[in-house]
C-alpha cells in the first residue's frame, strides 16, 4: 500500500443515487466513517479466501509439488491479495486481504491487487482524473477498465472490479460487494471457466453497469 495507517486524504464528495442505493443496501451509512469494528466482526462469517483451481489437502500438494506448477495454479497465485486498506471506524487501516467483509469502504492505489469484488464509489481527489483497472487475468478483457469522473456534475460511474484485478494507474474508492466464494473469480474457478479463453463481458458499454449476477449465470450455463 502507497499510504500508511490513518493518512488523511479528501474523501469522496459526490455519489449518484445508484451509488446512495448501494450504500444503503450494504447498510453503510457513510463513506467518510466506514464500518466500525464491531460491524466488521458480525459481518464476518467466513475468511475472504478464494479456492484455489485445485484444491487439494496440504499434504498431497507437499507429496505431489508438481500441483502447484500447473499453469491454472501458477495462474491464481499472482492474483492473491495480500492486504487492504480499509475504512473502518473514519480511519484508513491496512489490513490482511483475507479480513475484508462485505460493506467494507476500500482506498485502492496503483500497484495493488483488488482484494474483493466491489463497485468504484468515486476517484480519490487529489489523484489522476483516470484510473485504470486490469481485470484480463478475470475476464479476459482486452483493455483495462477505466473510471473518470463526470464534469458536469463530479459523479463517478459505479464499474465493478473484481478481486485479483489489478490497479494500473490512479486512487479511487469502492464498497466491497462480494468476498471469498462470492466473488466473481470464485464462480469462474467452481463453473470450470477460468482461467478465461476469451472476453467474458459481452458489450463493453456493460462494464459501466455490469450485473455480476448475470455473468455468473451465463458462466454457469456455458459451463453446462
Amino acid at each position: 500500500m502507497a499510504l500508511g495507517i490513518g493518512t488523511m486524504m479528501s474523501e469522496p464528495a459526490n455519489l449518484s443515487r445508484a451509488q446512495m442505493e448501494l450504500l444503503e443496501a450494504h447498510g453503510v451509512e457513510s463513506v467518510e466513517r466506514g464500518l466500525t469494528v464491531a460491524q466488521a466482526a458480525q459481518r464476518r462469517e467466513c475468511l475472504n479466501v478464494v479456492r484455489p483451481p485445485v484444491d487439494c489437502p496440504a499434504w498431497l500438494c507437499i507429496v505431489l509439488p508438481c500441483i502447484g506448477h500447473l499453469p491454472s495454479m501458477v495462474a491464481f497465485a499472482k492474483l492473491k491479495p495480500e492486504d487492504a486498506e480499509v475504512k473502518r471506524d473514519s480511519q484508513w487501516v491496512c489490513y490482511d486481504a483475507v479480513s475484508v467483509v462485505t460493506g467494507d469502504i476500500l482506498r485502492l492505489t496503483e500497484g495493488d491487487v483488488v482484494p474483493a469484488d466491489c463497485t468504484v464509489l468515486q476517484l480519490v481527489d487529489g489523484g489522476t482524473d483516470e484510473i485504470l483497472v486490469d481485470t484480463s487475468a478475470i475476464t479476459g478483457e482486452d483493455r483495462p477498465r477505466s473510471v473518470t469522473r463526470n464534469s458536469k456534475d463530479n459523479t463517478t460511474k459505479p464499474v465493478q472490479l473484481f478481486y485479483g484485478s489489478y490497479v494500473l494507474q490512479g486512487s479511487v474508492i469502492a464498497i466491497v460487494t462480494a468476498v471469498g466464494d462470492q466473488t466473481m473469480l470464485a464462480h469462474l474457478i467452481s463453473a470450470g471457466t477460468w482461467p478465461p479463453k476469451g472476453n467474458i463481458v459481452l458489450s463493453p458499454d456493460a462494464i459501466d453497469t455490469v450485473d455480476e449476477e448475470a455473468v455468473v449465470s451465463l458462466i454457469t450455463r456455458d459451463a453446462l
